[in-house]
């Protein structure tokens, strides 16, 4: 019979097998960034030795939570809950900075939306996704793309878009700009707010996600203490039993 309760140790070692394959698939995401790196270093993009970290960390300690729980190891156990601990602190900062630096943030990227050049490769590829999806044209209006206009701010003023909150809304339609060549009616919103809305939900989903996995951490911390309890209390009973025989 194991020292651990059998459905705890089963809960625990399922939600580790869970969080291994998370690590896997970041990083398989990692790899895959990696080989298109450069198509992306006009954007300066900042190092990813820390997706790396996190990725490679959530895997080991994935693993070691496996092993130690399979183990009943109380070395392993105690290992596992410090770096749950070291987790949860880390998770709560990530998430306070990202609260409280966001504004920062947003101020930067609107001045650099505003000086942004549409013309280069990479930004002109992403500008027109968003045209595209969310049925805008230009950063700040339609004249960034200078005398050619792009298939992806025609507007047809018969279909009807969709907002960021996935609820429908007929388009506004304007003509192009005169002296310009490209398609004869052109979306009136410009991208900017949207763009803005944009990083506004990536914020969101980031400041839930370190939080989230700061709970997480501090369940993993409670349940590891709870099964470290377990196996001291199996060993001191055993103990007892062998000082009586």
């Amino acid at each position: 019979m194991g020292k651990i309760n059998g459905c705890l140790k089963c809960i625990f070692v399922f939600f580790n097998v869970l969080f291994a394959i998370v690590g896997f698939g970041l990083i398989y995401g990692l790899l895959q960034t990696s080989t298109h790196k450069e198509e992306f270093s006009s954007l300066d993009l900042p190092n990813m030795i820390w997706g790396w970290l996190f990725a490679i960390g959530v895997l080991g300690i994935s693993s070691l939570g496996i092993f130690a729980t399979c183990c009943e190891s109380i070395i392993g156990l105690k290992l596992f809950a410090s770096f749950m601990g070291i987790g949860m602190i880390i998770m709560f900062y990530g998430g306070i900075n990202v609260a409280t630096g966001r504004n920062e943030i947003e101020t930067a990227l609107q001045n650099e939306l505003q000086k942004a050049n549409i013309r280069e490769e990479v930004i002109r590829s992403m500008v027109e996704k968003i045209q595209s999806n969310f049925h805008c044209c230009g950063i700040m209006n339609a004249t960034d793309w200078g005398n050619n206009i792009p298939d992806s701010c025609e507007c047809i003023s018969s279909n009807t878009g969709y907002g960021m909150n996935g609820r429908s809304k007929s388009l506004r339609c304007k003509s192009k700009p005169q002296g310009t060549s490209g398609p004869h009616e052109i979306y009136e919103q410009p991208c900017y707010d949207i763009i803005l809305e944009l990083l506004n939900l990536f914020f969101n989903i980031l400041f839930g996600f370190f939080f989230g996995f700061a709970v997480i951490a501090l369940l993993g911390l409670l349940i590891t203490i709870c099964m470290i309890n377990q196996v001291k209390s199996d060993d001191s009973r055993g103990s007892m039993y062998l000082r009586k025989y």
